[in-house]
């Protein structure tokens, strides 16, 4: 598999003892404190970003806002690894690079999960006592959620329309292994104790243009950040942030092979949930992954057996292709934790986060004699998701080896500082690690250049799939200096 990927996560950010927080503020003093930042001016370029183009064909009123250069400064780190580090509404946030498989975007994920705490600790130190606290989740408790979303890359030709059908069922019912946990529900929705999803809840319409308000199960932003022509970026909004690695890896690995079924122009199997906006938050609540849901024909069907039937079709595909490792490896997966899953979820407290966060909590009520309403259990709900690596329960079980790993340490520690090597990331993080003192700025498709006497030079950076390892070796051997890049690149007919 070589796809273009990447996530966004935004994290929940609180101050202890302030009655008037401002999170907005808070967001930007925890990323101006990111150790070791390699070129502190750097603005962040927005060149051919405009979140009002909508997939369906029509571009909705209202133009992008972009910051002056000083307020950019603030908003935005560009961090070696190739990602971007950022204030996006009143949360930090945090985008990988690009990557080229989903191993690759795990380990990058979990790197921004480092640079979040890095940066956490920091602040807290020039406070001199812990006065922030940051959670990799998706709500507050209070009825506000934040995203958390994924992006994937695929040709123009394939139809929106279609994209769009093929996936909502396969969304609607993803979240069984997905899905992160919750103790109670939110937004006006019916009560639960608790729940597989942490965003479920906050899931409106079938497809639309928002993140923030009335969400769709399936967003039409049709901002590419490359070739217009060529590419479209399908902007996942309805997933959940997951601490635990398993289910980052099949989430993004299931849906990573749809795209390439999609992209192959395979038939899939038509599936139409009559009501896909109420299932999402059937599925949620159904702890025994056995729900009824009700077809558009009038049939019934359930979560595994939808899920069942991509994979099928993902067996079907690849049975005449060549099978790579990775794609082997998250087929059988997938098998297997469906397999479970049927069988009894509880099976999977070494793997799945809302089966894990559901047993802790479990097992602490029969302790303390408590029930789900218990406010102690709202807190533990909170800590599962703590970025403090000494506090956070999630990095307990994984210091007491009590949850199922896919990384070692190493490969996260690589990916905090290392871009991948199979995309246009490795030029935009080769040129911050050479020429830091000289980046003007970069955006996902340029990189801005200092040359002095207040010109700057923009390197522009199309197409996702160039300015990689092997294609650059040549351009950067030998190169030191900002103006031997700038020579080289006007003597080469390959300026990506």
């Amino acid at each position: 598999m070589h796809r273009i990927l990447g996530t966004e996560t935004e994290f929940g950010i609180l101050a202890k003892g302030s009655g008037h927080s401002d999170p907005v503020s808070e967001s930007i003093r925890l990323i101006g404190h990111c150790p070791s930042l390699p070129a502190p001016q750097g603005i962040w370029d927005y060149e051919h970003e405009n979140p009002f183009l909508d997939a369906r064909g029509f571009i909705v009123d209202g133009d992008p806002e972009r910051p002056n250069p000083y307020h950019n400064q603030q908003l935005n780190k560009l961090l070696l690894n190739g990602g971007r580090l950022y204030v996006d509404g009143a949360h930090p946030e945090y985008s990988t690079p690009e990557c080229s498989h989903p191993l690759e975007i795990l380990a990058h994920e979990r790197a921004g999960e480092r640079i979040v705490s890095a940066c956490l600790k920091a602040l807290n130190a020039s406070q001199g006592e812990e006065t922030f606290f940051v959670y990799k989740n998706n709500s507050d408790g209070k009825g506000n959620s934040y995203g958390y979303h994924e992006n994937y890359l695929l040709s123009r030709h394939v139809p929106f329309d279609k994209i769009a059908q093929v996936l909502i069922p396969f969304f609607v019912t993803r979240q069984i292994y997905a899905g992160a946990g919750k103790v109670g529900s939110e937004n006006h929705t019916d009560a639960a104790e608790y729940q597989i999803a942490q965003r479920s809840d906050f899931f409106e319409c079938l497809m639309d243009l928002n993140t923030m308000v009335k969400r769709p199960i399936i967003n039409t932003r049709d901002e590419p950040h490359s070739d217009q022509d060529m590419y479209r970026r399908l902007h996942v909004i309805v997933g959940d942030a997951n601490m635990a690695e398993i289910p980052t890896y099949l989430k993004v690995g299931t849906t990573a092979i749809l795209m390439e079924l999609l992209d192959a122009g395979w038939e899939f199997p038509k599936i139409i949930l009559q009501d896909p906006v109420r299932d999402i938050k059937v599925v949620s609540r159904d702890l025994t992954v056995n729900a009824s849901l009700k077809l558009a024909n009038g049939q019934y069907t359930s979560s595994i057996a939808i899920q069942r039937t991509y994979l099928k079709t993902a067996y079907d595909y690849y049975q005449t292709r060549d099978l790579s490792p990775m794609i082997k490896d998250i087929l059988v997966l997938w098998e297997r934790i469906l397999d479970t899953l049927e069988q009894d979820p509880s099976q999977l407290v070494r793997e799945l986060d809302w089966v894990a966060k559901q047993q802790m909590m479990q097992s602490y009520m029969s302790r303390k004699g408590c029930g789900w309403k218990d406010p102690r259990i709202a807190l533990l709900d909170l800590q599962y998701h703590d970025m403090r690596p000494d506090k956070g329960l999630y990095y307990s079980l994984e210091r007491r080896n009590r949850i199922e790993r896919v990384l070692q340490d190493s490969d996260i520690t690589q990916a905090q500082h290392t871009p991948p090597p199979n995309t246009r990331a490795f030029f935009r993080g080769t040129c911050l690690k050479r020429f830091a003192e000289q980046v003007y700025g970069m955006g996902w498709t340029s990189v801005l250049l200092d040359q002095g006497n207040a010109t700057i030079k923009r390197i522009p950076l199309m197409d996702p799939y160039r300015g990689t390892q092997a294609l650059t070796n040549d351009l950067l051997e030998g190169v030191s200096t900002v103006d031997q890049l700038l020579a080289k690149l006007a003597g080469s007919s390959s300026t990506q």
